[in-house]
């Protein structure tokens, strides 16, 4: 990163827009929104003085938010990349104990580190423009999922819950996955809560879950290697194609302990059965 000293990060925190040329400005905001669904993060380089001038006449100083998207007009930024971030010391994947061998590289950043991808898409300011504002959190959730499975392979159960962006709690949902392994139990809480969430007409989505396998293989930064994993992957990264825009990102087991007692509770379902229950009073 000390060598890229004409980079420049886009943070979008939903209307407002802050821009950050140095790491240590961009430390405190990621700290305080790491789980913040309206969260979108973008790296370029060489931001002009023209564009400079332009934040600054509409009252962007000091990396504080205080641009509105409206103000914002393509071209500003040049090409932009995609950072898909995550919580640092989030390397632990319950579901495998193995080493990968395929780990990438990270920035990182903060509380947060960004996954290097050389073949991430850029994009310019219209597609920036596209993710969530406020306006649109009726159309916006949060999904938690796990999987369980006593054996490893053995009886095995999925959880995912629901939650609107702020956070509330919506849905509780738990399915019976028969004999399987843990990785195939987490694969199936994924796809449970993709599945519901697309059924409920949400169309912006954070998805979470503890394993780490999952994550990477959906955001293609992880190869998958075995049938069954390359099946699983490839329902889930369909399934998320259908939202207007997708973040998935590797939490601690810790901040997954909803999610972790549907999965459980799925252990005792039949395979393939479902049950849902309701928060909303």
């Amino acid at each position: 990163m000390a060598a890229e000293k004409d980079a420049f990060f886009v943070v979008r925190k939903g209307n407002n827009v802050g821009v950050y040329k140095s790491i240590n400005d961009l430390q405190s905001v990621l700290r305080s929104s790491i789980n913040d669904p309206s969260l979108s993060v973008f790296k370029g380089y060489g931001l002009s003085k023209e564009a400079e001038e332009y934040l600054s006449s509409h009252g962007l100083k000091n990396a504080i938010y205080s641009i509105d998207t409206s103000d914002l007009h393509d071209d500003l930024f040049g090409q932009l990349s995609i950072c898909p971030y995550r919580e640092p010391n989030s390397v632990k994947d319950k579901s495998s104990g193995k080493n990968h061998s395929d780990k990438r590289p990270h920035d990182v950043v903060g509380s947060a580190s960004f996954a290097a991808n050389p073949q991430v898409k850029h994009a310019k300011l219209d597609n920036f423009l596209q993710g969530p504002p406020i306006s649109s959190y009726c159309t916006s959730c949060i999904v938690e999922f796990d999987g369980a499975s006593k054996g490893n392979p053995g009886q095995a159960g999925a959880g995912a819950v629901l939650r609107t962006a702020d956070g509330s709690m919506v849905f509780r949902l738990r399915e019976g996955v028969g004999i399987a392994t843990n990785n195939v139990a987490e694969y199936r809480g994924a796809i449970l809560g993709l599945k519901y969430a697309l059924s409920k007409g949400f169309k912006h989505i954070r998805i979470q879950g503890d394993s780490k396998l999952v994550c990477m293989q959906v955001q293609g930064l992880w190869k998958t290697k075995t049938q069954n994993m390359t099946e699983l992957c490839k329902v889930a990264k369909e399934l998320k194609d259908q939202f207007v825009s997708f973040q998935i990102c590797h939490v601690e087991r810790e901040y997954n302990t909803e999610a972790d007692a549907q999965a459980n509770l799925g252990i005792h379902l039949r395979n393939g059965e479902i049950q849902v229950e309701c928060d909303v009073k």
